[in-house]
């Protein structure tokens, strides 16, 4: 018994995290949709674009990615709120980098659910997200 209570010693810990981080998550859904010139729910929901979804679930996969580099590495609940925030950065610009460098017609060819469009912009997203994860160690 005494080992499963010390087990347990850290629950206060992890359901901060936890919450806070499911809490950047949704925020990350509410920016990343606001910034990007085409409604990804409405395409998605409405329209069953499957171009839209997987573009929008990488760009969310890549940010959960960088949350756990983040929550791995951080010191204290701000550091990690303060390192998310820099992942959401890194996020919004790798759609920025997919829209003006790699596919200037990216938001067009998702929103005419081109998939390949949506898998280059996904698969990007996580590249990032992984990227960014790994780099949140000191």
């Amino acid at each position: 018994m005494d080992a499963v209570l010390e087990s347990l010693a850290g629950i206060t810990g992890f359901a901060i995290y936890f919450g806070a981080a499911l809490a950047l998550l949704l925020a990350f859904k509410f920016i990343y949709a606001f910034i990007t010139p085409h409604d990804e729910w409405a395409l998605v929901k409405e329209e069953q674009n499957i171009a839209a979804a997987v573009g929008f679930i990488g760009a969310v996969i890549g940010f959960a990615l960088a949350l756990a580099g983040a929550v791995a590495n951080s010191v204290s609940i701000i550091d990690f709120v303060v390192w998310a925030i820099v992942a959401l950065v890194a996020q919004t610009l790798a759609f920025a980098i997919v829209r003006f460098v790699f596919m200037p017609k990216i938001v067009q060819r998702i929103q005419d659910n081109e998939v390949s469009a949506g898998i280059v912009l996904g698969g990007t997203s996580i590249a990032v997200g992984l990227l960014n994860a790994a780099c949140m160690t000191y």
